[in-house]
């Protein structure tokens, strides 16, 4: 078996994904800086071929869809795992049953996600891979964490928010935090999320890994100095947390003031009825534009549209959209949440706004309209800002650095004991407790 220090497994949920191209990113300059990267994806893409932009046609050639071996390819893995490593089966089995704690519906998620986990077991397998390493500690992640269970691989995960710490006991994030080796976290907000679920004991596996984008693709915009209308582009899923109702409530009242001004609604979502009819109910027709979905090649375009990007959110992670148009200076209004603030720093690389906040919006929106100058230098600011610090091959090799270190001792004390770790399927306490004990 090969024992190349770069090479990993990647498991999502739907790659690619039209709302995770930071993944795809991240993925691709893995590869250009060494690794090895195998992707598999739980479900298939959700996109048309024709929908999907060059290089994600490319990935989607090459990653493996759990869903879609079938059924036959399911019963094929699950016969050869239990005709070969019986006891790790079982115990894996009971593991997912024991989570559940006899609540019958969780059970039945359970007993799926175990059928998808030994799928991605032995695909594993067949491919040499000895770690596995997922993008957010939901679904996706309790397959990985039953994999683990069953098969002598190494386990990690990428960490966003705020979506995965809404339903902990229901996430099993307790036990995802004590099985895996590491932790990337994408913020400080994350990292403490965690550290309040898990013992100080723990908190050596919480490693900040930012997401970062290239500068390098996202340009600089065309600046308006006195632009008519004045265009405000948001991007992102139509739901209740990302708050485009509160948006469209501030854009009434600038409307109302005489204002010259034109949003621009990016994304796809349950929200989409209720906000066409708030449209409508408001008279904003001729002053609001709903895009729907676009890939990375549209994106761009309609960023240099824009006069400012405004994220009304009520919750977020650190928004890969708010880096993008930073990055083409163009000035951010967000809100002041979870990990927001360590992106902009209020008056200097955007403004702030408290969540809820109706007018302290329109009033933000209001004041980078009367002042030319004031829009200038944000949006050179903020792009200095991503430059600094969430610049895509920096991100990236840090997140390499934490793959080097941990996986190189991971693979250093497997090759002895991966049998005896396969048969007995227990769990793991930590990385340096393995090794000590090879």
């Amino acid at each position: 078996m090969t024992t190349n220090r770069k090479r990993l497994a990647y498991l999502v949920s739907e790659y690619p994904a039209i709302s995770h191209t930071f993944i795809l990113r991240e993925v691709r300059r893995l590869r250009a800086l060494g690794w090895d990267i195998r992707v598999a994806s739980i479900n298939p893409s959700a996109r048309p071929i024709d929908q999907l932009a060059n290089e994600e046609r490319e990935e989607l050639r090459d990653t493996f869809c759990v869903k879609g071996v079938g059924a036959r390819g399911a019963i094929r893995a699950h016969s050869r795992t239990l005709a070969t490593h019986p006891l790790a089966y079982l115990r894996g089995l009971l593991y997912s049953m024991v989570l559940a704690a006899g609540d019958p519906r969780r059970t039945f998620k359970n007993l799926m996600y175990f059928v998808e986990a030994v799928v991605i077991g032995q695909w594993m397998r067949s491919g040499e891979l000895r770690h596995l390493h997922v993008h957010f500690a939901s679904e996706a992640a309790t397959v990985g964490l039953l994999a683990a269970r069953v098969f002598p691989i190494g386990f990690s995960l990428t960490v966003h928010g705020p979506d995965e710490f809404y339903d902990t006991p229901g996430y099993y994030l307790r036990e995802k935090i004590e099985r895996a080796d590491f932790i990337a976290c994408i913020s400080h907000f994350a990292r403490s999320q965690l550290m309040k679920l898990s013992l100080p004991n723990q908190w050596h596996k919480l490693q900040i890994a930012r997401l970062g984008i290239d500068p390098n693709v996202f340009r600089p915009a065309p600046y308006r100095r006195n632009p008519q209308p004045f265009e405000i582009v948001c991007v992102g899923r139509l739901v209740p947390a990302k708050g485009q109702h509160l948006l469209l409530a501030a854009l009434a009242e600038l409307l109302e003031q005489g204002r010259g001004v034109r949003l621009r609604l990016v994304g796809s979502g349950p929200d989409r009825e209720s906000l066409e009819r708030e449209v409508a109910q408001r008279g904003l027709s001729h002053s609001v534009v709903f895009e729907a979905n676009v890939n990375q090649d549209r994106i761009r375009d309609i960023y240099a549209m824009a006069d400012i990007f405004v994220l009304a959110s009520s919750a977020e992670g650190i928004p890969v959209v708010l880096m993008e148009a930073m990055a083409m200076e163009i000035p951010c209004i967000a809100t002041h949440v979870c990990g927001i603030p360590e992106l902009i720093r209020n008056q200097i690389d955007g403004l702030l706004v408290a969540p809820s906040d109706e007018c302290g919006l329109s009033n933000a929106i209001a004041r980078l309209m009367d002042d030319s100058q004031l829009r200038r230098q944000i949006g050179r600011a903020g792009r200095e800002r991503v430059i600094a610090e969430y610049e895509l091959t920096r991100s990236v090799r840090r997140l390499a650095q934490v793959f080097s270190e941990q996986i190189a001792n991971e693979i250093a004390g497997a090759s002895a004991t991966a049998q005896l770790t396969f048969e007995s399927a227990g769990p793991k306490r930590s990385l340096t407790a393995n090794v000590a004990r090879s």
